[in-house]
Parts: C-alpha cells; structure tokens; sequence
C-alpha cells in the first residue's frame, strides 16, 4: 500500500509527488505515458518561483515588452522553461506506474485507485492532478503557435531576445505571444485571451497564418495547440484531492499555473505529512486548507470576476484595458497576476485600474469596484 498515490504525469502531479517522498512519504505517480515528453511551452515570471534551478532554464530573455495601443516594458525578468530540465528537476524519490485512473473508492483507511488496465493499488491518499478537460460551459484560454526560425521572427520582433507578453495591435479578437526558445527558434502565438467556448483553434491558426503572410512569412516548423480551462472553480473539500489545473490553481486572466503548482506542491505536502497520523481523512483535509486558505479563495473570486468583466467588454477597448494594467505600479502587477494570497495588493490594483482608465473602460469595470468594496 502506497501512502500517496497521485493521477497525472506533468509538472504540478511530479512536483507533489517529488515533494510527498521527500518527506517520506512512499508515493506512486501514475502517468499515461511516462516517456512522453512535454510538448507544451511553458513560461513564467522569474520571482514566482525562485527556487527553479538553472538548468530548468531554456531562454531568460532580455527583454519583456506588452503592446495594447502602444508599447510598454515590463520591468520584471521573464523565463521560458526548458521541460527536459525542469523534468529531470522534479523527478526521483517516487516510482511511476504507466496507465490512467478509471476509477477510485475511498475506505475509511484509505482508498483503492481503479486503472483502465484492471489493476488495482491501494493508496492512504489519493490525489488527482490530471487536468481540468474543456467543456461547452467553462471559459477557456486558446491559442495556435508556430515555430519561426530566429532570423524570420525579426519581422515581427525587433530582437530575437525579445519576449512580446501580449501584443493587441493590429486585432480586436486576440493578442500575439512572442517567445525566443533559447535555441534559435522563437515561438509565435496567437492567442484568445478568454471566452466561452473557447475561439476555435482552426480560427487561430487561420488569423496567424495570415498574420504571417502579411510580413512574409511562412509557418515551416512545429506549430503547438492550446486549450486551458480558466474559471475552474474552488473544490469542494473531500477524499480525493485535486491538484494543479484539477484544482482551480489557473490564473483565470492569464492562464498560467505551472509556477503556482510547483511552489505550491511543498506546502501541500507538509500539510500532508503533518496530519498523516491522524489518518487519510485527516490528511485530505489538510491538503484542501493548504491548497485554499481563505486569503486565496477572496482573491480566486476577484480575479474570476475579472475574467467575466474582460469577456464582457467591448473588444475595441480591451487593448485600451491592458494599456492601463501595463502601466500599474510593478507592484501591483504582481499582485494581480502572480498572488494568490493577497487580497490586499489584488484589491488596490483592481481599485487603481477602475481609478485611472477612461471612462468608456471604468463603465464596464463598476461592477469589478463594487465588489472590491464588499470583500
């Protein structure tokens, strides 16, 4: 009997069962295709995960600059993950089963996790960090990318060591992801920033296509296909714990959740350990307080009303919302994107947007104030 077993074989599943055996848990990873490499490109700001070593680094670009009408650069260091080394970071101390999860019982010692194949392992605690799956009623995040050799990518970006977070000129229905990948390539994306269903990937690819052909260009490389489900709601607390994108930790106005898993995976797993004694029960208890504090729950609600205030805006004035976020104080920037926690800073940088933007922008944002005020 594995005291941790734990569905899902990507970045948040293999940073909490890194984490788990560590603290001596004996844990089991059940991953789909463990030889599978990640395909997906996976960046994130520097200062919310401090502790990824180098070597989980691909490229750390010089510059980060965002477009709405006009420029603005962001003074915070950007990283775009190199997946075989933060792969090779997040792996050892747990052993890996391949097969998917059918199923799962839960006893009052522990739980029985039921696999496709007909297996069966026994399990104190059951964790399931397989993902969120997109569904006709969630808003989703959507994008269609191509690989461009550097050299072509200076057509659209004035350096190859330039990342372009987003850039809203030239559309109304979505932005432009700009990325250097750290061996010569840069990936270049068009993206739905959020809408429900999500915008079609064939309508994507569509729209960067021509995109590149109007600077002459032409997609000759490997092209990467996103779907990221953004308003997954707070778990209810119970016997199976959900984890990473299973577990609402995507930010629903950007889409990122990598960094937040991996750090978040550390105190998960004290919180674990620390209850184990007092049995599986217990111990999923735990887990559910450390994943959703109530700080964190008050900021998820804000942050989800912000995603419905956006989708609701007209699209002509979008790019005009991002040109006031970009020129917040960095400070609260960072609270608005990357802290989970503070529903102080997450607040006033709602506050300061609704206080500064025009007033075509701050009509559709009353309702974002008025519940700041009631938190």
């Amino acid at each position: 009997m594995a005291d941790v077993v734990i569905a899902g074989g990507g970045p948040a599943g293999r940073a909490l069962a890194r984490a788990c055996a560590r603290r001596g848990l004996s844990t089991i990873l059940i991953d789909p295709a463990p030889g599978r490499r990640w395909r997906a490109t996976y960046g994130l700001w520097a200062d919310e995960l401090p502790s990824l070593p180098e070597s989980a680094v691909a490229c750390a670009p010089s510059r980060t600059l965002a477009f709405g009408t006009g420029p603005h650069v962001l003074d915070r260091q950007y990283l775009v993950v190199d997946n075989a080394g933060l792969r090779t970071w997040l792996d050892g101390g747990y052993d890996v089963f391949a097969g998917t999860v059918a199923g799962v019982d839960h006893g009052r010692l522990g739980s029985s996790v039921r696999l496709e194949d007909g297996r069966v392992l026994a399990a104190g605690l059951y964790v399931d960090a397989s993902g969120a799956r997109p569904r006709g009623n969630r808003y989703e995040q959507t994008a269609f990318g191509a690989v461009l050799p550097a050299e072509d990518a200076l057509r659209l970006i004035e350096s190859p060591d330039t990342a372009v977070f987003m850039d809203w000129r030239g559309s109304e229905q979505g932005f432009l992801y700009v990325l250097p990948l750290g061996d010569g390539t840069v990936l270049v994306e068009e993206t739905s920033l959020a809408r429900k269903p999500g915008l079609p990937l064939e309508l994507l690819a569509a729209r960067l296509r021509a995109r590149l052909t109007a600077a002459g260009l032409t997609s000759r490389g490997r092209e990467e296909r996103v779907r990221i489900v953004l308003d997954v709601p707070v778990p209810r607390r119970g016997r199976t714990v959900p984890f990473g994108a299973a577990a609402g930790l995507v930010h629903p106005a950007t889409g990122y959740s990598v960094a937040t898993s991996v750090r978040l995976a550390e105190s998960v797993a004290d919180a674990i350990a620390e209850a184990w004694d007092r049995g599986p029960a217990e111990a999923a208890s735990a887990a559910h307080r450390a994943l959703w504090p109530a700080s964190a729950r008050a900021v998820h609600g804000l942050r989800r009303h912000g995603l419905r205030v956006l989708c609701g805006m007209p699209p002509e004035l979008v790019p005009v919302f991002f040109d006031h976020f970009f020129t917040l104080p960095i400070g609260l920037q960072r609270a608005f994107t990357t802290g989970r926690e503070d529903l102080p800073g997450t607040a006033e940088a709602m506050s300061t947007l609704f206080r500064t933007a025009p007033w075509p922008v701050r009509k559709h944002l009353i309702g974002w104030r008025a519940l700041r005020r009631s938190r």
